[in-house]
């Protein structure tokens, strides 16, 4: 054994000195590419990107939480039943909002009644019987799926909830698919369901819809709804944005890995289209390309170049049409903005004389500098935000380039200006 041994370890020798040996023999860890599974450079967690996570705050929407309140304000008595309508573009909150609302509603007032969450997308479940079969296999798992019409349906959710003691709260998402099928018919047999009855109070119901929906209810329908039980949500700004994307930084990446720049960019970026999903995709795709460049931060570059199909793109002519000296400042912005996530006018005036004496261009005033920078602005090519100093000498404003990659920018500049 101890011959055979040997004359394999030969063997092997021979192999690895001719170069034949496979990684194996070698020694190698052969499956070493796998090391990085399960180890993140920058994702720590990657729940918060999904798109039915709902977290304990909801950012930028405050005052539509005090709407509902208002609306669901006697809610806590045994014998009232709400009604709201929730309405908006896609990516608005609504379905995040309802979430957090029924969610915090059972956690502060369940000692005083037992609520029932029942959530129904309409989108996949959009017919009447889909929709019962939905609420009342949520209520008793056991319920037969078949063999029973709408009516006996409706008659068994509403002994199962006086049996448990439990009010249903009922969140009918994208309602509209419902409606082009039902017209409403669902909708009034749930807001009549206690009629003739002794008890009250069995269902509340949130409704929830891109269209003004109830526009499409009809008269008997939007009388027992209530008009004025409506909430209209306005896409997110900017600003609103940003802090979506640092909430979901924060409980999914590791601390200092995204800063704060490139989340003002997630903000810019996704502001085109007011979409928090925009800008969650946005983070996401931004971490897993950063990652898999190997890096354990997150740049700008990485959301531009996530973000270069959203909204606006900086057309060849724009630039073309620019002066020299406008194209000059560009570059000289560029330049400062490959490394870093904003520049000061200060630094920019300096960065474009330096870039002057580069071209052998004699540099315009601070004036005409000013002027150049505010039409580079009109023209979406960087964006100005002001900001006090923590000096107290008045404030600084800084110039960023969410809308181009200022990296695949500098290049055509510069083919532009060496031509001139």
């Amino acid at each position: 054994m101890a011959k055979n041994g040997e004359s394999w370890g030969r063997t092997v020798q021979n192999r690895i000195v001719s170069g034949l040996a496979s990684g194996e023999e070698k020694g190698e860890n052969v499956t070493g590419y796998l090391d990085r599974i399960g180890a993140g450079l920058i994702l720590s967690n990657a729940e918060p990107f999904s798109y039915d996570y709902v977290p304990d705050l909801i950012v930028g929407r405050d005052s539509q939480l005090s709407q509902l309140a208002a609306i669901f304000q006697q809610i806590d008595d045994h014998s009232v039943s709400c009604r709201v309508a929730i309405t908006g573009n896609v990516g608005c909150g609504k379905t995040v909002l309802s979430h957090v609302f029924s969610r915090d509603l059972q956690r502060h007032l369940g000692s005083r009644r037992d609520f029932k969450i029942v959530h129904v997308n309409c989108r996949n479940h959009p017919s009447k019987s889909q929709v019962l079969q939905r609420i009342v296999t949520s209520l008793d798992s056991r319920h037969p799926e078949r063999g029973f019409g709408s009516g006996e349906i409706l008659q068994s959710i509403r002994k199962q909830l006086q049996s448990s003691r439990e009010h249903l709260i009922l969140i009918l998402d994208e309602v509209d698919h419902l409606l082009r099928a039902d017209k409403g018919d669902l909708l009034y047999q749930l807001l009549r369901i206690d009629e003739g009855r002794e008890s009250r109070g069995t269902i509340s119901l949130i409704i929830i819809s891109q269209e003004q929906v109830l526009d499409q209810l009809e008269g008997a329908v939007l009388s027992r709804f209530g008009r004025s039980n409506h909430i209209r949500l306005e896409p997110y700004d900017a600003s609103e944005l940003e802090a979506i994307a640092k909430q979901r930084a924060k409980l999914a990446c590791k601390e200092g890995t995204v800063p704060d720049g490139v989340l003002r960019t997630i903000g810019q970026r996704a502001s085109e289209t007011g979409d928090a999903r925009v800008a969650i995709e946005l983070l996401e795709n931004s971490v897993k390309q950063a990652e898999k460049a190997g890096r354990a931060e997150v740049l700008s570059d990485d959301v531009r170049w996530q973000s270069r199909e959203i909204g606006r793109t900086v057309e060849p002519n724009v630039i073309d049409d620019l002066n020299k000296h406008a194209q000059t400042i560009l570059l000289a912005l560029c330049r400062r903005l490959r490394k870093e996530d904003e520049v000061t006018t200060g630094d920019g005036e300096k960065l474009y004389h330096v870039i002057c004496e580069e071209y052998e261009f004699e540099p315009r005033s601070h004036t005409t500098f000013w002027k150049h920078l505010k039409r580079l602005e009109a023209l979406e090519l960087i964006e100005a935000r002001t900001d006090s100093r923590t000096d107290g000498r008045g404030r600084t404003q800084y110039l960023s380039m969410p809308a181009a990659l200022p990296g695949s920018l500098e290049k055509r500049l510069e083919n532009t200006l060496g031509k001139s």
